[in-house]
């Protein structure tokens, strides 16, 4: 059977799924056209994943059906899969084979002939940047190295249609700018896109997006035809001590909700109401750096249309009696410390020191060195050079004592699926020593901060992302440990998940328990009470988020937002006034060497290309940051 004419690369028609007792999919309906990135967005058990997997003819609807490049996916099922490419959550690369031998199995795998396949591939390493690293293991790449691999095994018989699941998940700012860079490109080439993701400023970026829950679409149509469903104003209060501001904003009668945002507090409102809000922050002495209204972000749509049943959830609070922890001084010192595998250092000579209960934010790319600096400040690895100590217990000499009296959450999920929510508590309970009584007070306890008291008797493996991350968080502070480390522990959870498990490490601070926390989420960093960036193994800034706003970010940054704001990347790179611009959600930001002619340089190129757009000179993001330091280092390494 040909390949019907039609002009939907992908067409959902009221698919449904079902897993025993649970909704998965409920009668949802998609298209999505040649040359478009359709985005699916919701939060953890919406469906997202079960809706990719049944257009990916890996699982079949209840009822409904789908076609895919023309093609039936229960009848011609082979015919779809010779089209397409599906990108999983989990890693589909053979870690012990090098990057040019995971390329070549695929290329096996998909029938190309060894003669025809060499183009494709020297074009697929040259896309994606990953020509030098053809024959590192896979196993030795960073996060988002994995990434583009896993991206460009999929695309090695150049599909039709490509179906990515939070293709993003736990990658660094600047892979994840580089991920859609190639994303952009096979837009213009024709191949539909359909991707779910957790990051709403990547949802901004799409050409279409759905916003599904409990596998229902609640809203559809482009990222600004979305937005424009929310009737409600939305009000931005910036402050210093944004999270301070809370209570009150929320208790204000005009606010509908107060959602932090890094270091801006977004109210809900049905009327403007800043003159308000100001007389209020200004009659309780609390500080504020501007107060203005905004169109809604996609994040305050999302948050409109699902926080409202999130809040009414039971807050998780921290029951029983607190164990002070925070007594002033030093929690971790580390001095010099280095670490290398053979010939490749991947931590070089830090030097930092972390205050009792203190939140400290770890950033850095992937493959800079942050897990490698928390497994040995956790007494995992032992330094090559150097030292430090961790709760007063050195880490060379005393790591087994560390291990007692830290709580650790790493980046992979470290739970048993196949028992209860009760049964891990149990389970991590024994491994800490805890018996009779006091694991029964702790237990009680966990499942109260944690808001799993109505999933204790659940498995693990049914739990959302969300659930999961909080479970993990009370095991791995069961036995009240004066230090926690946090190793990426939002990775791929919703906005509304991030939010909640924030609100836990801000109250086990507020306990004066320590946190060190690394992240790829910048709105997170923004949370931290300090920030550390490291890269290519080496400190390049430490500081509060404020001053390295203020004081390590230099230039001015250019807020454009446009209709297409990928086209114009590359002519705004090209400005002699500009220094470097990055997609930031639906526009770009532009880093500024002298703010006046980059106005004008910008509205010059704006006014000879005909593309009408805003153009606005705003306080640069930790992403802002983030991406300058980096690249400021890239600069100097070649210029030596």
């Amino acid at each position: 059977m040909e390949r019907q004419s039609a002009p939907w690369a992908i067409v959902a028609d009221r698919l449904s799924k079902r897993f025993g007792d649970t909704v998965a999919v409920a009668e949802l309906s998609c298209t999505v056209a040649p040359g478009e990135i359709f985005g699916l967005v919701g939060p953890d058990g919406a469906g997202k994943t079960t809706t990719l997997r049944m257009l990916a003819t890996i699982i079949t609807p209840d009822s409904g059906k789908a076609t895919v490049a023309g093609f039936d996916t229960g009848a011609e099922a082979e015919k779809v899969k010779d089209r397409l490419a599906y990108m999983s959550q989990r890693f589909g690369l053979y870690p012990d084979l090098t990057v040019g031998e995971n390329i070549n199995f695929y290329a096996d795998l998909y029938g190309m002939s060894r003669k025809g396949r060499q183009e494709r591939v020297a074009e697929l390493l040259d896309f994606s940047h990953m020509r030098p690293f053809i024959d590192r293991r896979a196993g030795d790449l960073s996060g988002g190295m994995k990434q583009k691999l896993q991206l460009v095994c999929a695309l090695i018989h150049t599909p039709e249609v490509l179906l990515l699941d939070e293709p993003t998940n736990g990658v660094d700012p600047v892979s994840r700018r580089d991920f859609w860079r190639i994303l952009h490109r096979l837009r213009g080439e024709g191949v539909a896109i359909l991707l779910s993701t957790a990051y709403l400023d990547e949802a901004e970026r799409c050409d279409r997006i759905a916003l599904i829950d409990h596998g229902r679409v609640l809203a559809t149509g482009s990222p600004d035809e979305v937005k424009q469903t929310m009737t409600r104003r939305i009000v931005a209060v910036r402050s210093p001590a944004a999270r301070s501001l809370l209570p009150l904003l929320r208790q204000l009668p005009m606010a509908l909700s107060a959602t932090l945002f890094g270091d801006t507090v977004h109210l809900s409102c049905e009327n403007g109401c800043a003159d308000e809000i100001s007389r209020q922050l200004n009659a309780a002495s609390l500080p504020w750096d501007d107060i203005r209204d905004i169109p809604p972000s996609l994040e305050d749509v999302f948050v409109g249309f699902l926080g409202e049943g999130e809040e009414a959830r039971e807050d998780p609070v921290l029951h029983g009696e607190a164990t002070p922890h925070s007594d002033g001084g030093t929690a971790v010192e580390v001095s010099h410390l280095t670490r290398r595998f053979g010939g490749f250092t991947a931590v070089g000579d830090l030097s930092f020191s972390v205050r009792r209960g203190e939140i400290f934010g770890f950033l850095g790319p992937n493959g800079a060195g942050k897990s490698t600096t928390i497994r040995m400040l956790c007494g995992l690895l032992a330094p090559s050079e150097g030292g430090g100590t961790v709760g007063g217990y050195d880490v060379i000499r005393e790591a087994e004592m560390i291990k007692r009296h830290i709580g650790y959450m790493s980046q992979k999920f470290s739970l048993y699926e196949d028992l209860t929510v009760t049964e891990n508590i149990d389970f991590y309970g024994g491994i800490y020593g805890l018996a009779g009584k006091k694991l029964e007070e702790r237990r009680d306890w966990a499942l109260a901060m944690a808001g799993l008291g109505k999933h204790r008797d659940r498995l693990t493996r049914i739990l959302s992302g969300g659930w999961k991350q909080r479970l993990a968080l009370a095991c791995a502070i069961l036995h009240e440990p004066p230090i926690i480390f946090l190793d990426e522990p939002t990775s791929g959870v919703d906005p509304l998940s991030r939010r909640r498990f924030w609100d836990l490490i801000h109250a086990l601070a507020g306990r004066g328990i320590t946190v060190f926390v690394t992240t790829h989420y910048m709105e997170e960093a923004e949370y931290c009470d300090r920030l550390a960036l490291i890269y290519g193994g080496k400190m390049i800034a430490i500081g509060s988020p404020q001053s390295l706003k203020t004081e390590a970010m230099r230039d001015t940054i250019l807020d454009l937002r446009c209709a297409d704001a990928q086209a114009l990347l590359q002519p705004a790179r090209q400005l002699s006034a500009i220094r470097d611009a990055t997609l930031f959600g639906a526009g770009l930001h532009l880093v500024a060497k002298d703010a006046a002619e980059a106005e004008r340089q910008v509205g010059a190129m704006l006014a000879a290309q005909n593309v009408p757009g805003t153009l606005e000179r705003v306080v640069p993001t930790m992403e802002d940051v983030f991406i300058s330091l980096i690249e400021a280092v890239d600069r100097r390494e070649e210029g030596k």
